[in-house]
């Protein structure tokens, strides 16, 4: 997979981009009609409203082809405990330029240029100390070549429709149960491959994927989908810290399973090109009610199934309660004896230890959710509940979360086994409901408990915590185009027990985090 690094290493640079962007806004008018061209859900992802009109020729089809441009701008700031001497920040301006040929025959194609340059902000310490922030430059390139920039082909795909099916072939982003765009950096999180979506059965969507890889948001290039590492193990020294660059030049996902290595899958006389295999169905044929059955698999490593089912209870005065249950059980296909059944890698280290999990080399297990969610107009109260049963961590490193919509709150990631999550949370729209032009915001409260054997033996470095956070949105009513969005969240985590961890990132893992961004369409 690897090899594909020469195809969007020609477009890295920033220049590319940017010029095309000036280019573009000096030549189009930044407006259309009265119909935005797109606007953006509440997390950043992209709606389109208006696009290419059906075309006679392929001239036509070129001729009626649509812009769509995004400036963007994102701040990341970690407010440490007690734990770590360095608060790493992040950044990222830049921002997209996407163009979609108009249909012709029920073809039609889409390009999308994407860029993130962080205007000489950033430090090493960043890059080797940074979180989530490091979404907004490649790691891998800073350390590696001093690159801060990230300049990438991150959309080119073919795409037909017929009826109410479109089916997409190239590098493209998803929306599915286990793997999304997440598109809340600079650059979203896109896939290489073929995807299908249905619509011709009444009140059934129907999706499939088939994908040969994957580019993470803080990646320049496409890697395999599931193996850790590249297997070339380039050892550098900064300072006083010794890191693995290799570690950063393949699925390196925060949610990645260390396990299934390069080196490990290698051994197993496993493969080190996986592909992702998808398939879902949503059906709301029953009146109020809402039933989804998701596949998630990577073929001769594991699988996994889950059925939800949301059914909306009215009630008096406009209000509405729905309940929602989720299942999903995750099936052991090998993977389970390469790499543990610990996200962390660390029960194949060669001692044999356990490490707190019952089964260390098997990677089965559950995952139990449940939800009340009550609305009325433009709010919603949410509570939620989720239970991972104390067998295996649950493998999720394409960016959709297994306790999404119920107990996942932002930054968090509690689908460890043994895991117990409550979490509440309210929601607002001032805008809609004629209060405050614009305006919108959330605020949640999670609680999580960690198994303490686990992070006392070293299976994994999470402790029980809790976790306010907050967003609040801003589209401005001068400008519609424009919208502001800044986050925070307020961890309160128990001490570690683990000496190793300790040592590493201190007692205390408790932070405040804030962020920032702007988005400007056009």
């Amino acid at each position: 997979m690897n090899g594909k690094s020469g195809i969007l290493g020609s477009v890295r640079k920033g220049v590319f981009i940017g010029a095309s962007v000036l280019v573009f806004i000096l030549i189009n008018p930044l407006a259309i009609a009265d119909m935005p061209k797109r606007t953006l859900r509440d997390d950043m992802t992209e709606v389109y409203h208006v696009l290419p009109e059906e075309s006679s020729s392929l001239a036509d089809a070129l001729g009626k082809g649509k812009f769509y441009g995004r400036l963007r701008v994102n701040y990341f700031y970690w407010d440490h405990d007690e734990n770590m001497l360095y608060d790493p920040i992040g950044f990222g301006f830049g921002g997209s330029l996407i163009y979609k040929t108009a249909p012709y025959s029920g073809f039609s194609l889409t390009a999308g240029l994407y860029t993130s340059q962080n205007l000489g902000l950033l430090d090493m310490d960043d890059a080797l100390l940074g979180r989530t922030g490091k979404g907004t430059f490649s790691r891998y390139h800073a350390v590696k070549d001093g690159d801060w920039g990230m300049s990438v082909l991150g959309q080119a795909y073919i795409q037909y429709h017929v009826r109410e099916t479109d089916m997409r072939v190239g590098w493209q982003t998803f929306e599915g149960f286990l793997a999304r765009s997440n598109d809340t950096r600079m650059i979203p999180n896109t896939f290489e491959g073929v995807t299908l979506v249905s619509r011709d059965l009444p009140d059934t969507i129907f999706t499939g994927a088939f994908f040969t890889g994957q580019k993470l948001r803080d990646h320049a290039e496409f890697h395999d989908v599931i193996t850790y590492n590249d297997g070339r193990n380039r050892i550098v020294t900064i300072g006083s810290r010794t890191v693995n660059l290799s570690n950063w030049n393949n699925q390196d996902d925060s949610a990645s399973h260390r396990g299934l290595s390069f080196d490990n899958l290698k051994a197993a006389g496993k493969k080190v090109d996986n592909t992702l295999v998808i398939a879902g169905v949503t059906n709301q044929s029953i009146d109020h009610v809402k039933l989804d059955l998701w596949y998630t698999g990577v073929p001769d490593l594991f699988y996994s199934l889950m059925g939800e089912a949301n059914v909306e209870i009215p009630l008096a005065g406009d209000w509405t309660v729905t309940p929602g249950l989720r299942y999903m059980r995750q099936f052991d296909d090998g993977a389970g004896v390469v790499g543990g059944a610990a996200l962390s890698g660390k029960l194949v280290d060669g001692t044999g230890l356990p490490r707190g999990y019952n089964d260390p080399d098997c990677v089965d297990g559950d995952l139990f959710a449940a939800r009340l969610v009550l609305k009325r107009g433009e709010g919603r109260l949410i509570g939620g509940y989720t239970r991972i049963s104390d067998d295996a961590d649950l493998i999720a490193p394409w960016r959709g979360f297994p306790t999404g919509g119920y107990t996942r709150s932002m930054g968090q990631y509690n689908w460890f086994a043994n895991n117990d999550a409550w979490m509440i949370q309210a929601y607002y729209d001032f805008g809609k409901a004629g209060i405050i032009q614009g305006l919108r915001g959330g605020i949640d409260y999670t609680w999580m408990d960690y198994d303490d054997e686990k992070e006392r033996l070293g299976g994994h470095s999470f402790t029980d915590r809790s976790y306010i956070h907050a967003d609040i949105w801003y589209i401005f009513p001068f400008l519609e185009e424009l919208e502001a969005k800044f986050r925070f969240g307020m961890i309160n985590a128990a001490h570690k027990t683990n000496a190793t961890e300790i040592a590493v990132s201190g007692e205390d893992p408790s932070y405040h985090e804030f962020r920032f961004e702007m988005n400007y369409l056009f």
